[in-house]
């Protein structure tokens, strides 16, 4: 295992760690809003707690939220600073974006919402937990952004003279149809989990019979949530999969395990593979699962990794650890 290796599992492990955070954040915050502004509508003392004891959940996500998704970010400047001078110009705008408007937003009202309570007017002080919740999903959009970017490269070009990537259009770079996409995706899922976050703890407490005419209350919300945002969760991720196959088809392929270019092409359950990755030694499929997936299709064809490889070093070269294999002099995305 060389250090290119430990940068990878590094920056996984990270990612992972942080992600399990997020969702729950995103998606309680709006929640919590939700019971407060019942409370404040209604007057019944039972949204209000409900506001308080989910509210104190939502706040150590959003805490090791941050914490991890700190880390994070300098690892990009330290695990993978080459790739960060190349296109940081760039990919840093989004990220920067994030940071001094949404991060921001989010912070600063989250700050007034916590110390607010019996010193704000109820108004204003439910407003600051509505900013908040807005601020979380800004967040989360502009760093999808800047994801999508990586994952799809619009908006730029490459200058010869400095050989680094430039920005040429940011309305490109924020507004691809990748970033969309990927980002209702993202936004359903993470209601999707934070719903499933409050039925669960709910159903929990219901069953230790305790705060019973609360938690009746949490649970419905939770489920009603949970149950609208995971029929969401699946059209969005049908849309996600069909844009992967046009701009990644390598990833969806490496996703499923598809060796060979394949028409109809199978949806891999369970597959080992050898230790090179270029065939398959056991595998479990559902005949024309990922035709019918990526392509609407039942007999669409899907390319396989093998073919896409031979296909991008004909085009590329061999691959390097140089910018100009990947990032040819004079490339634009616009």
């Amino acid at each position: 295992m060389n250090a290119l290796d430990l940068s990878r599992w590094q920056f996984a492990i990270t990612t992972v760690y942080h992600f399990l955070f997020v969702p729950i954040t995103i998606g309680t915050s709006f929640l919590v809003a939700g019971m407060q502004t019942a409370w404040y509508r209604t007057g019944n003392e039972k949204w209000l707690r409900a506001t308080k004891f989910f509210g104190k959940l939502f706040l150590i996500n959003f805490a090791m939220g941050v914490v991890t998704g700190i880390v994070q970010e300098f690892q990009f400047g330290m695990n993978w600073s080459d790739y960060s001078r190349f296109v940081g110009d760039i990919f840093g705008a989004p990220l920067a974006i994030e940071g001094l408007l949404a991060f921001f937003l989010e912070s600063t009202f989250l700050g007034l919402w916590i110390f607010g309570w019996d010193r704000l007017p109820k108004k204003l002080h439910l407003a600051t937990i509505w900013l908040a919740a807005i601020g979380t999903v800004l967040s989360a959009y502009f760093i999808l952004a800047a994801n999508s970017f990586m994952q799809n490269p619009v908006g730029y070009e490459i200058n010869p003279q400095t050989q680094r990537a430039e920005m040429t259009d940011i309305g490109q770079v924020l507004g691809q149809p990748l970033a969309i996409i990927t980002f209702t995706h993202v936004i359903t899922m993470a209601f999707l989990v934070s719903g499933l976050f409050v039925a669960g703890i709910s159903a929990w407490l219901l069953f230790k019979g305790r705060s019973l005419d609360v938690v009746r209350s949490t649970l419905k919300l939770g489920s009603i949530t949970a149950l609208v945002a995971f029929v969401l969760t699946g059209i969005t991720g049908d849309a996600q999969a069909t844009k992967m196959v046009e701009v990644q088809p390598m990833k969806m392929a490496a996703a499923e395990a598809l060796y060979e270019t394949a028409a109809p092409a199978p949806f891999s359950i369970f597959t080992i593979g050898t230790l090179d990755g270029s065939e398959p030694i056991f595998s479990i499929d559902i005949p024309h699962g990922l035709s019918l997936l990526a392509t609407h299709s039942w007999d669409g064809e899907v390319q396989g990794i093998n073919n896409l490889q031979a296909q991008y070093e004909e085009q590329f070269g061999p691959g390097t650890t140089g910018r100009t294999s990947r990032w040819p002099t004079g490339t634009s995305g616009s």
